[in-house]
């Protein structure tokens, strides 16, 4: 079968930072492979799934550039979901419930009061017609839960410890005990679908082999193995990543609505910074820029990743943009250059590609060279003596050398008080690229004019 891995986010949302390193570690392990990218919208909660969530996720993963193979929704498949359900509920597995989220509460504190594991005593196995007749003239719905395979025979209630093992890609040799936990809700009172019941009808369906997702579904996995037993499934393999927390350690979760991809992406950073961060993070590779997924996808191994939480920071994430960006040459950002105006290109992009954060920070420097600014002078007869040693044009790299050396010579300065105000002068800042670079860019028009207080 042909490898096949999927991204299923509920669009209820804008997805995060955490939601796109589950994308990118499923998208990187298809194309590794060979294999397909399905992207599907788990949009049953229909009332808080919005479309306007469903084209931000989409419009997000384009960004990324994880370029999916399949999409479906499972808004579009609910006869299926109940075709499946009326099979089980056939066979036993999936059986009604009449009790309410309070009564339930109230049970699962007496559990615990007397020392016992708060999961559902199965009382519903030995409701009687006249008690569900009861329960409906009172205008109840059921809930349906489906029973675990974790009793000794088809009659017993009691569960026993029961061991759903799996070869987890990450985590290897992985084990969960059915038998310490509750039937779970398949089916709401509502009649809609929970996610364990359409998620493994899905994969199953659309030929899912291999699921990578976080590790707080593990216990969740050892539920939908038995689910994909009982439909008369394989159950596709199964890879757990640890989630991220933040640089300190402490949980990230409370802090992901300012880590959206959307945001992150308003902030100017590169598609291809966020995907390089969220595919090393936590692996035993260096966290380092990669200009194209491809070279991603040759790097990447599923055992290379990290069973310890993998923390994340911003100001990593930033650092690694700038240095992406020092990586890319003229031809990877000149349409954007050139959009933000910048039309001597190639050269400005040499000068200032160094000193650059996020792309958009260029304009700024296109604004230094191309003026006008209002020059700092912190020296004006020393300026006016420097105006009067510049050279003749035209200038060069070298041109910067030969004119600080001339008014070296002239004027006995060296150092700090040499060439801070000239570069207070050209450009009005503290610091940034070379001057070397900068000064035959900005040209000897502009800089006779700066050096002598002028607006140019």
């Amino acid at each position: 079968m042909a490898t096949k891995l999927r991204f299923a986010p509920s669009p209820t949302g804008l997805i995060h930072i955490g939601n796109a390193r589950t994308a990118i570690l499923n998208y990187l392990y298809a194309r590794k492979h060979g294999g397909e990218f399905l992207l599907r919208m788990d949009d049953t909660d229909l009332e808080r799934s919005k479309p306007e969530f469903a084209d931000a996720i989409e419009r997000d993963l384009a960004w990324l550039g994880l370029n999916w193979d399949q999409k479906e929704r499972q808004s579009d498949r609910i006869a299926r979901y109940l075709e499946m359900a009326e099979k089980l509920k056939a066979a036993g597995r999936l059986y009604p419930c009449y009790e309410t989220a309070d009564e339930l509460d109230r049970k699962r504190k007496r559990q615990l009061a007397r020392g016992m594991p708060p999961i559902y005593d199965r009382k519903a196995l030995s409701l009687s017609r006249d008690d569900v007749a009861k329960f409906e003239a009172e205008g109840r719905k059921p809930h349906w839960r489906f029973r675990l395979a974790n009793t000794p025979s088809d009659t017993p209630v009691e569960p026993v410890a029961t061991q759903v093992t799996w070869d987890d890609l990450v985590r290897g040799a992985q084990m969960v005990d059915v038998g310490s936990l509750s039937d779970p809700v398949l089916i709401r009172e509502d009649g809609t679908f929970l996610y364990t019941l359409t998620s493994v009808i899905d994969d199953w369906d659309l030929g899912v082999t291999h699921i990578i997702r976080g590790d707080d579904h593990i216990t969740n996995t050892g539920v939908q193995v038995q689910l994909f037993e009982a439909v008369g499934a394989k159950a596709p393999a199964f890879g757990h990543h640890s989630l991220l927390t933040a640089a300190d350690g402490k949980a990230l979760s409370k802090r992901l609505g300012s880590l959206s991809l959307a945001s992150l992406r308003e902030q100017g950073l590169e598609a291809m910074a966020v995907v390089s961060h969220a595919a090393l993070i936590g692996t035993s590779d260096a966290i380092e820029p990669h200009k194209t997924i491809e070279s991603l996808a040759e790097l990447f191994d599923v055992g290379k990743i990290s069973t310890a939480p993998a923390r994340f920071s911003e100001d990593e994430l930033r650092g690694l943009n700038a240095k992406l960006l020092h990586t890319l040459s003229y031809g990877d950002v000149a349409e954007r250059l050139q959009a933000m105006g910048v039309t001597d290109g190639e050269a400005f992009w040499q000068a200032v590609s160094g000193n650059l954060e996020i792309l958009s920070d260029a304009q700024a420097w296109w604004s230094v060279v191309s003026g006008p600014i209002t020059p700092v002078i912190e020296n004006a007869d020393f300026l006016a003596k420097a105006s009067t040693a510049l050279p003749a044009t035209p200038w060069d790299q070298d041109t910067w050398k030969t004119w600080t050396n001339q008014v070296k010579a002239e004027t006995g300065a060296k150092g700090r008080a040499l060439f801070h105000p000239l570069r207070l002068a050209l450009t009005g800042q503290e610091s940034g690229p070379e001057m070397k670079a900068l000064l035959p860019l900005i040209g000897r028009d502009r800089v006779v004019q700066r050096l002598q207080g002028e607006q140019a």
